[in-house]
């Protein structure tokens, strides 16, 4: 029996794998990754290794054994099928009767285009008949935290979210909770809203950037095809910008605050604020 985590090399996925190794031997943890490069420090230290794409389906053909348990950690490429990439996972899992299947997933609020593919996924685990658990993650303190640059260059946050809030806790926050699940007992069949224990809005973000920096920091609202605009203007894709766009406006619709405690609960802390996370990042 093996804890298998797809996209291991991943910004989640590294923290869910080295939360693992605090918790289980490393000779129970596969890490699925595409490039083994990466994952040569977890190689190093006996976690074993498999190459696999979510684009070509046979190389999943024997990933898995009976009795594993198996997080399968949404793939980030928006132009292509995610549905039909997380189907290859879903499978081939199913084939070889895994124990359990998680799957990070989206708020069930969100209404936004980004939840589609993982409505979808959803949808496709639970027709599997496979034993699931549902980590519906909402959003991350580091979609703020890693992009501080532009905002510290212009002393303005910009955002399409008007007064709404938002439930974000750090991806080691969401691996903690996927960890329990992975070593813990009866998560089967089981659905969690997972978000941080306190949500905030973008004019105490700012207001907290203006007083660990020292800087006036404004938040600036804009209308969802300015920030979209800004966003392309910056390198992104247009379908990405309109997909970020997409996910303030259901901020401002009060779709990212997730108020179960589900997260804290599963991981046995309180969860990270961004005030923390702003502090790291600064030092960083």
């Amino acid at each position: 029996m093996s804890i298998v985590v797809t996209g291991a090399t991943g910004h989640l996925g590294r923290h869910v794998v080295e939360q693992l190794l605090e918790k289980v031997p490393a000779g129970q943890i596969t890490a699925v990754v595409r490039t083994p490069e990466k994952a040569a420090g977890f190689a190093e230290r006996g976690v074993k290794i498999v190459v696999a794409d979510y684009n070509a389906p046979e190389t999943y053909d024997t990933v898995f054994a009976a009795g594993d348990k198996v997080l399968l950690i949404s793939g980030n490429e928006f132009d292509k099928s995610r549905v039909g990439q997380h189907k290859v996972v879903i499978e081939a899992a199913k084939a070889a009767g895994v124990a359990l299947l998680a799957y990070t997933s989206a708020p069930g609020t969100l209404t936004a285009a980004l939840a589609d593919d993982h409505r979808g996924t959803e949808e496709a685990l639970l027709a599997s008949g496979l034993p699931y658990a549902l980590l519906r993650n909402g959003w991350y303190n580091e979609n703020y935290t890693e992009q501080l640059a532009p905002v510290l260059e212009h002393n303005a946050v910009v955002a399409a979210a008007g007064d709404g809030r938002v439930s974000s806790a750090t991806r080691a926050d969401y691996a903690a909770a996927a960890v329990a699940v992975l070593t813990g007992e009866g998560h089967e069949n089981q659905t969690y809203e997972l978000g941080g224990d306190e949500a905030f809005g973008f004019a105490e973000y700012a207001a907290e950037l203006s007083r660990q920096t020292g800087k006036e920091i404004a938040y600036n609202n804009v209308p969802g095809e300015t920030l979209v605009g800004i966003l392309t203007g910056a390198g992104l894709p247009e379908a990405f910008a309109a997909i970020l766009a997409g996910v303030d406006a259901s901020i401002e619709k009060g779709e990212l605050v997730v108020s179960t405690g589900d997260l804290s609960r599963l991981s046995g802390r309180p969860t990270t604020p961004i005030s923390e996370s702003i502090a790291v990042a600064l030092k960083g």
